[in-house]
């Protein structure tokens, strides 16, 4: 998709091309929530930035919620993409695998924070969209697929439930990045890089399991 940015100033419409209106308000709701917070992305001014009249929008989305939930669904794709590239099959290893996978979560968040922010902070529960449902159940599903092979490779004898791990590891990134990981003035200080602090939980978390040393 080609923007149009001439004449765009202080928020001014970009407009779209081939009549792709759609993908349109979507990147014009993403920029404002980079810019005010999902707070921010209102029907209304998604149809101005995207130089069409306040009426348009309704053509593709019932509401401003399933403009929000579009954008979240399409986020949680690109996340999952991520994951995958980290998790890479779980190669060379389960745990240096699972690791790499940690710090894409974290990559990810910095460098698409805006997607971040929709994808979990819009307020739109996942439930209310099947689309959204269906993209960041397959997000988890990375997560789960990866903690399944780390577990298969741990000790018989107490070998914990795989959704368990998943939930737990996802936990403490979604932690870590929210908190010390973030792009924006929200970012805890803290007195060690983000990546790192991720590692040294994932390593006491996955050593107390029993799991392979990366």
């Amino acid at each position: 998709m080609s923007w149009s940015k001439s004449g765009d100033k202080g928020g001014e419409s970009r407009g779209y091309h081939h009549g792709n209106l759609r993908e349109a308000l979507m990147q014009a709701a993403l920029d404002l929530i980079a810019e005010r917070g999902p707070a921010g992305a209102t029907f209304a001014e998604a149809a101005r930035r995207a130089g069409v009249s306040p009426a348009a929008p309704y053509r593709h989305f019932r509401d401003r919620e399933e403009l929000l939930a579009a954008v979240a669904a399409a986020g949680f794709d690109r996340f999952a993409e991520a994951l995958k590239a980290g998790w890479n099959g779980g190669r060379p290893d389960a745990a240096s695998a699972y690791e790499r996978m940690g710090h894409a979560y974290l990559d990810f968040a910095r460098q698409h924070p805006a997607d971040y922010v929709a994808m979990f902070e819009s307020g739109i529960p996942t439930e209310a969209d099947p689309a959204l449902r269906q993209a960041a159940d397959r997000a988890f599903g990375v997560l789960r697929e990866a903690a399944e092979t780390l577990v298969a490779a741990m000790p018989a004898q107490g070998r914990p439930p795989a959704l368990m791990v998943a939930l737990h590891t996802w936990a403490l990134a979604h932690g870590v990045a929210a908190l010390f990981g973030r792009a924006d003035a929200a970012r805890r200080k803290v007195p060690m890089p983000a990546d790192d602090l991720l590692e040294a939980a994932f390593l006491i978390y996955l050593k107390g399991l029993g799991a392979p040393a990366a």
